[in-house]
């Protein structure tokens, strides 16, 4: 099976996510299926008071970040789309970037289960933790 690289990843995205997620500034940071690591750079119009991200942009991350992670468990994009999507907020996230790494817990033909941690740039501890079903269209 091919290793997906960082760069095919962003790739995948430029090639499958709407305009607004791109938008977001997300990239990939490192892959090593089947965990991946994405980067949501800290901007103010992702913000609400104080300089918090928001809570819809923390989301949009980690359900792109389970889209990939399920691509690099595959070795390729398998076109597929979120079922469910349950995220935890523990703290904030304040003029930082967000990192999220995302890994399928199970990929099976037509649905895969993954995880996603969220935590600032820089910061030990997670900010939030998201987990994602997803049926698996290819």
């Amino acid at each position: 099976m091919p290793q997906l690289t960082a760069e095919a990843a962003d790739a995948i995205l430029a090639a499958n996510f709407a305009p607004w997620v791109l938008a977001s500034g997300i990239k990939t940071e490192t892959i090593a299926a089947p965990l991946v690591s994405l980067r949501l750079p800290f901007s103010a119009g992702l913000c609400r008071v104080g300089g918090i991200l928001c809570g819809q942009a923390l989301l949009t991350g980690a359900d792109t970040a389970m889209v990939i992670a399920i691509a690099a468990a595959a070795g390729q994009f398998t076109p597929c789309t979120t079922v469910d999507l349950t995220i935890n907020y523990m703290r904030p996230i304040s003029n930082a970037d967000a990192l999220l790494e995302a890994k399928p817990m199970r990929l099976g033909k037509t649905l895969a289960f993954c995880v996603c941690e969220l935590r600032a740039a820089g910061g030990g501890k997670p900010a939030a933790f998201a987990t994602g079903t997803y049926a698996i269209l290819g």
